[in-house]
């Protein structure tokens, strides 16, 4: 059989619309029937089903996410409030070593008891707030870390159950 032979043979069932042939009415071709609601609906119902699914990952996921920053805010707020109370702890010993230089500067006799009274007092405040600025650093770095924490954890849970 040749390329001709094969495209030249291709039946068409022609049937008129009315049963005869040359009735004028227009011709019906006889097609096989496809239930394309069938295929068609068990597509639209296996993405659904798919569709729910991923929904319900998500959901699950937004959950996860909503809880660890829950509770990051939680201990942000915990940690916060433990910085304000080391700051308002440092204000207040600086404050009294501020009014216990005043008074014994008071209490100088001389030049001499002012200067060396000054250099006590500076050298002492030097250290003080050297320890002071090391407490308030460790406290903003626990505060970052243990903020942080819940969210990495999180975040970690969800993209490895996602992989």
């Amino acid at each position: 059989m040749t390329m001709n032979d094969a495209n030249s043979k291709a039946e068409t069932n022609i049937a008129a619309l009315s049963g005869t042939a040359d009735s004028g009415a227009k011709p019906r071709f006889d097609m096989p029937f496809f239930n394309i609601q069938a295929i068609f609906g068990d597509l639209a119902a296996q993405g659904a089903a798919r569709a729910k699914a991923n929904f319900e990952q998500m959901k699950a996921a937004s959950e996860e996410i909503t809880e660890a920053l829950r509770e990051a805010c939680s201990t942000n707020a915990t940690r916060a409030a433990d910085y304000g109370t080391k700051v308002i702890e440092i204000s207040n010993l600086n404050t009294s070593s501020a009014l216990e230089f005043l008074s014994q500067l008071a209490d100088a006799r001389s030049f001499a008891d002012v200067v060396s009274l000054s250099t006590t007092h500076s050298r002492r405040t030097f250290e003080a707030a050297s320890g002071q600025n090391r407490e308030l650093w460790d406290l903003a770095q626990k505060v970052a870390t243990e903020t942080a924490e819940p969210i990495k954890k999180g975040f970690n849970r969800v993209l490895h159950r996602a992989a």
